[in-house]
């Protein structure tokens, strides 16, 4: 059995570590609160950038843009959003799980498909099982702005247009609420399917052509899914890291519970031992 002095020890340092776990449970609702403002105020953007693009897109048929044109699919892109550290529960795994299956089933070679990675965690990940890591973002910040992954972002955009991938797929982090998000996979490009998702009937008349101003706006809109995506998976991160900071602050109280209960038992114990004793001793000597 550990000794008083070792249970003692125990304790404190338990108590040192919940103390921590308490503070960055603080911090991280804190961060969730604006992250989770971030993400709402991007709705009506992303809401009315995708109904004109779909009212566009479905009065301009023969515009044959690439980005709106599916093809034979020889190569594939996957955009992964993760964070940058751990201790944020199954954020990361859940993420990095699904996009690794996806693969697994659709490819048979690394020469099939590239990846994009927007946090450390997915693109160690990736890196180390030796995939085709061809844009990456780290060190980003806890409110991130569009600056922060416009490169990655456009190139992403870019490489499709250009013929290097045919299919761009992302996953990251939906956010439900503060204790659930899911892993969501969004196929970006091609936006072949864009005007029966935003349901566009509205009448336009455009200046100039259509065509022009789809040549603008459809990689402004593919780029604005990914910035979506990222304010989106931030506020799942927050809420994941808080709710796992929780947790952990909820362990540590049980363990100081039940270590505190060793404590007490076992010097009660070397009490009763030292009170035997010092009977015994009085006894022998009459």
């Amino acid at each position: 059995m550990a000794s008083l002095r070792d249970i003692k020890s125990k304790i404190t340092s338990t108590k040192k570590t919940s103390q921590i776990t308490k503070a960055m449970q603080m911090v991280s609702a804190s961060k969730l609160n604006r992250a989770e403002e971030n993400a709402k105020a991007y709705v009506p953007y992303m809401s009315k950038i995708q109904e004109v693009v779909g009212a566009i897109a479905s009065g301009t048929s023969d515009s044959g843009h690439p980005m709106l044109t599916s093809r034979p699919v020889k190569k594939t892109a996957y955009l992964v959003i993760t964070a940058d550290r751990g201790l944020a529960g199954a954020y990361n795994s859940n993420v990095i799980r699904a996009v690794a299956n996806a693969i697994a089933e659709r490819h048979s070679s690394s020469e099939e498909y590239v990846i994009f990675a927007i946090g450390r965690m997915g693109r160690d990940f990736f890196l180390k099982r030796g995939s085709n890591v061809i844009g990456e973002v780290v060190g980003l910040p806890d409110q991130p702005a569009f600056a922060d992954i416009k490169e990655v972002a456009r190139k992403a955009v870019g490489m499709f247009t250009d013929g290097t991938y045919d299919e761009l797929y992302m996953y990251y982090n939906h956010f439900v609420s503060a204790i659930s998000s899911e892993v969501t996979e969004k196929k970006v490009l091609p936006l072949t399917d864009i005007a029966v998702e935003t349901g566009a009937t509205a009448s336009y008349e455009f200046e100039p052509s259509p065509e022009a101003i789809l040549e603008v706006l459809l990689p402004q809109y593919a780029e604005s899914l990914i910035f979506g995506a990222l304010l989106d998976g931030k506020a799942s991160e927050h809420a994941s890291r808080m709710s796992a900071m929780k947790s952990a602050t909820d362990n540590a109280a049980d363990m100081i519970s039940s270590l505190t209960l060793v404590y007490n038992r076992a010097r009660q114990a070397a009490i009763t031992q030292e009170i035997t004793e010092i009977v015994g001793g009085a006894s022998a000597l009459e």
